[in-house]
């Protein structure tokens, strides 16, 4: 029967003749640039630190939770038109903390901050 054998028989193949393979055209391919950065930066981030850090060319903004440094740096050149000096990252992991009179566990959502560094000189006008 061969069932349980370990050989398999030989499969019959039938020589190939000369085929083209014809791909539809799906345009250019994507370059590593290609990508939507205008929604990599969700907000900017208006506290009094933020505010006072902005005096030394340093600003906050909230940005998506799978974003980079470098999806950050090229989006404030892309939508602010200035190079930063420096990008730094900060996640803030989601937490349950109590809340109200009775101590309430309530689940406080986390989110990713960017600090961003700019030289002297240049400047985002948030307002």
């Amino acid at each position: 029967m061969g069932f349980f054998t370990k050989t398999k028989p030989a499969e019959v193949t039938t020589p190939a003749k000369d085929v083209k393979v014809v791909k539809k055209n799906q345009g250019p391919a994507p370059s590593p640039t290609d990508r939507n950065l205008a929604s990599v930066i969700e907000g900017t981030r208006v506290t009094e630190k933020a505010v006072s850090m902005s005096e030394r060319n340093v600003y906050t903004f909230i940005v998506r939770r799978d974003a980079t440094k470098f999806d950050v740096r090229d989006a404030v050149k892309e939508i602010y038109k200035v190079t930063p000096d420096r990008v730094r990252i900060v996640n803030r992991a989601p937490a349950k903390r109590p809340s109200g009179s009775k101590n309430r566990l309530v689940k406080v959502p986390g989110q990713k901050k960017a600090y961003v560094y700019l030289k002297k000189g240049d400047t985002i006008n948030l307002v």
